[in-house]
């Protein structure tokens, strides 16, 4: 009998910590059917669980869904010159997204080397001659916190500034300003050192506050795509379908599980996602977000054929918060939430209003394996 319910899975302090895989998530992965399926975050390389027995089927790419996969759906930007910013390989990142011309920050840097100055260092020693022949920026990515913060953070705000041609002077800040896409706004991430590390949500806070305290005025995105953002999680289910269609299972999909480690992106998500499905079935698809509804539910073409064709048997997508990254509970971990107290400190992106019913999960255990049994068990699933 097909499964009726998926899962959704954080990669950071849920599968791995660092480079390396968690051992629960060794032991989680077998029982998903496969122990070789490739774990792809970003830039991220790949990382492979020992292999489960041989008559177990495989774990397949697919099945593992990238955080930026949904900027698949922002056709109408593919075409544009977009500059991208973050670690690793953002260019091919990009391309394999489906954008067409792409800047990297180093590119621009090197176009005008007098813009990057806080580095003695990286100073010109010469003025170099004026830039000829550079394109004209007409949006930014924003992939994942960069190496380099204040160089991105200042080129960005050039490239915003000078609407998109950082060599020329502006007698008025354009604004609105270029549109930008945003992925990731995690405010902190669980690597190997004992309390969390800063993440892009952090970047883009002071992108955000750079801006406005430049220009008086809010900087807006064209869409913010990750957790907690319900195109995220709406993208995930149709990639799960898509695979329980592939799979030849006709029976729907009817129920997530969201299994992550941070109260305030992981568990935040699911929640509001759930909200959004409740809703979705009283014809009321923005539920949850302050400022711009484009930051949860982006006004694209994609999106919206995403929307509208996406099975909407989908009934909801229950919370499972893990004690091995950003979250810690030192006592015996509690199997329901009403002992869980509540977070005082909203730690999400400031274009989703704080609701502290949202970062409280339906269920809290001790690691991604006892999330999966305990999905499995109330699945009457074995």
């Amino acid at each position: 009998q097909p499964p009726a319910f998926g899962f959704l899975f954080d990669v950071d302090g849920v599968l791995v910590r660092g480079s390396q895989p968690l051992p629960a998530a060794r032991r989680a992965f077998p029982r998903l059917g496969g122990g070789q399926g490739r774990v792809e975050k970003g830039a991220k390389p790949h990382l492979r669980f020992p292999a489960s027995p041989s008559s177990a089927p495989q774990v397949s790419p697919e099945q593992v869904v990238l955080c930026h996969s949904p900027l698949q759906l922002f056709s109408q930007f593919h075409r544009r010159c977009m500059l991208v910013a973050g670690q690793g390989p953002v260019e091919e990142n990009a391309h394999n997204l489906g954008f067409k011309h792409v800047v990297t920050m180093e590119a621009l840097r090197k176009a005008f080397p007098l813009l990057d100055m806080v580095d003695l260092s990286r100073r010109p020693k010469e003025v170099p001659p004026p830039t000829t022949g550079f394109p004209t920026i007409e949006g930014v990515i924003l992939f994942g916190e960069p190496v380099r913060w204040e160089t991105s953070l200042q080129l960005i705000t050039d490239v915003l500034l000078s609407n998109g041609n950082p060599g020329a002077e502006l007698q008025d800040v354009p604004y609105p300003h270029l549109p930008i896409l945003a992925c990731n706004m995690d405010l902190l991430w669980m690597a190997e050192a004992k309390v969390p590390r800063f993440g892009h949500g952090t970047f883009l806070l002071c992108l955000e506050t750079i801006y406005k305290k430049v220009t008086g005025r809010e900087l807006k995105y064209e869409a913010l795509i990750g957790k907690p953002s319900p195109v995220t999680y709406r993208y995930a289910q149709y990639l799960i379908q898509q695979q329980a269609e592939k799979q030849g299972w006709k029976a729907p999909i009817r129920r997530l599980y969201a299994v992550g480690d941070n109260p305030m992106s992981d568990i935040y998500g699911a929640n509001l996602y759930n909200n959004c499905l409740k809703s979705a079935q009283q014809n009321q698809v923005q539920a949850g977000v302050k400022r711009s509804p484009q930051a949860a539910t982006p006004q694209t073409e994609g999106y919206l054929e995403l929307r509208n064709d996406c099975n909407s048997s989908v009934e909801s997508c229950k919370s499972i918060l893990v004690c091995t990254g950003v979250y810690r509970h030192n006592a015996d971990v509690p199997q329901e939430t009403q002992a869980h107290a509540r977070e005082t400190v909203f730690h999400g992106h400031r274009d989703f209003c704080f609701d502290p019913s949202l970062v409280e999960a339906s269920y809290i255990v001790q690691d991604v394996d006892d999330a999966v049994q305990l999905a499995f068990k109330k699945e009457n699933w074995s």
